[in-house]
């Protein structure tokens, strides 16, 4: 009778631990997203991303299962001790269950270390350090859009199909620039191109002068931006004003989006080759979601970032794996998410690895000229497309300690 009783409360305590894994804290789903509101990356992230996290808890609308899902947002200040900060607090007091986002590689870096083995899931939708699915990876990680290896990798590698064998790097002096600068000249070297030389700038730098005439005088056939943000735009301006493409090389930008573009306009753009996951006008869903996005308050018409797009999508996904699970806890959310294979309406053919690098393919663009923009926003021909199975990282290549 004893071990009847002992077995049967047991079973009873296994039921409860089961039913205890799988709830929803506080009865509501809490995704912050963590970003530059006020900085260099504001146009592309900042309160634009907000929205887009707005509107994929609209759309999940509950899951069918009257799930409650609240977004709150915070300014990391590309400070990694800012924004270690802000999650801690999120983490120990506020009930946040999921962060998304985070432009800037030391800060999602710091983040990721810090949500290790946690009960919060890091939706790294914007942190483009390759390490996140690398050496750094973590259960608890998931990283969609771009990464240093993809931009570098396939940046190069369809600029050298074009004719670029002679490089020359311009690069912000941190985790980010670094990253696509090694990736790319690793590919460059490999296939039988040069690298010329490599001047580095710090963040948020306004004078490019005295980098952009040592790249002129290189003769290098092309000038990488391994920079994002107000730093690629003034780099480009500045580049204008020298005639820099009038001189037969070709810039090339690893990271720059749309908003980035009609911040400079089409004028000072025109030529430019840049690498993008999303583009607001590929299709017709992606159309559709650009136009909400725009009529968005505070959005001011404005058409969506490959970052901004990137909020909305792994955002959506998480909500979906909670609705399918019932948690909200990284160790249950994330291993659902990794079970999706199947078509994202925002960036086409999408699988997600064990080492968290969700699989989009990849678009190398042109900007074009001021005539051929025929409506607003209408500012890019595509040039080449990467598949999805070839734009990113093998993934046996990665060392992560996931993969088995």
């Amino acid at each position: 009778m004893r071990g009847l009783r002992l077995g049967l409360a047991l079973a009873l305590s296994c039921v409860a631990s089961g039913a205890a894994r799988a709830e929803i804290s506080g009865n509501v789903v809490r995704v912050g997203v963590l970003n530059d509101i006020s900085g260099i990356f504001q146009d592309t992230n900042g309160m634009g991303s907000v929205e887009a996290a707005r509107m994929a808890a609209e759309d999940f609308n509950g899951g069918g299962k009257g799930i409650k899902v609240e977004i709150v947002y915070a300014d990391h200040q590309n400070k990694a001790d800012v924004g270690s900060a802000i999650v801690r607090k999120w983490l120990d007091v506020d009930g946040v269950d999921a962060v998304v986002d985070v432009p800037n590689s030391a800060v999602g870096l710091t983040i990721n270390s810090l949500l290790r083995d946690s009960r919060m899931t890091f939706l790294a939708s914007s942190t483009a350090s390759s390490d996140l699915t690398g050496k750094a990876c973590s259960r608890n990680t998931i990283q969609w859009v771009n990464d240093a290896w993809a931009t570098g990798n396939s940046t190069a590698a369809a600029m050298m199909a074009r004719g670029g064998k002679e490089w020359y790097f311009i690069t912000v002096n941190f985790a980010l620039g670094q990253g696509i600068e090694a990736e790319a000249t690793n590919y460059i070297e490999k296939h039988g191109g040069k690298v010329l030389g490599s001047a580095k700038h710090p963040l948020n730098t306004p004078d490019f002068a005295s980098l952009l005439l040592q790249a002129q005088n290189s003769k290098a056939k092309v000038i990488g931006l391994a920079n994002a943000g107000g730093d690629t735009v003034n780099a480009v301006k500045q580049a204008a004003e020298f005639g820099l493409q009038q001189s037969g090389q070709t810039m090339v930008a690893f990271l720059l989006f749309i908003n980035d573009v009609h911040g400079m306009g089409l004028k000072v753009g025109q030529g430019l080759q840049l690498f993008e996951a999303f583009y607001w006008d590929m299709d017709e869903n992606t159309r559709a979601f650009a136009k909400r996005f725009a009529a968005r308050p505070g959005v001011n018409g404005k058409m969506p970032s490959g970052n901004q797009a990137g909020v909305y999508a792994s955002t959506l996904a998480y909500l979906n794996a909670v609705a399918a699970t019932g948690s909200d806890h990284a160790r249950d959310a994330v291993p659902e998410m990794k079970k999706f294979k199947g078509k994202d309406k925002l960036f086409g053919d999408v699988t997600i690895r064990q080492d968290g690098r969700v699989i989009h393919p990849m678009y190398l663009f042109e900007v074009k000229k001021p005539e051929e923009s025929k409506y607003p926003y209408d500012y890019y021909k595509l040039v080449s497309t990467i598949p999805a199975d070839q734009a990113f990282r093998p993934v046996a290549d990665g060392g992560c300690s996931l993969v088995k």
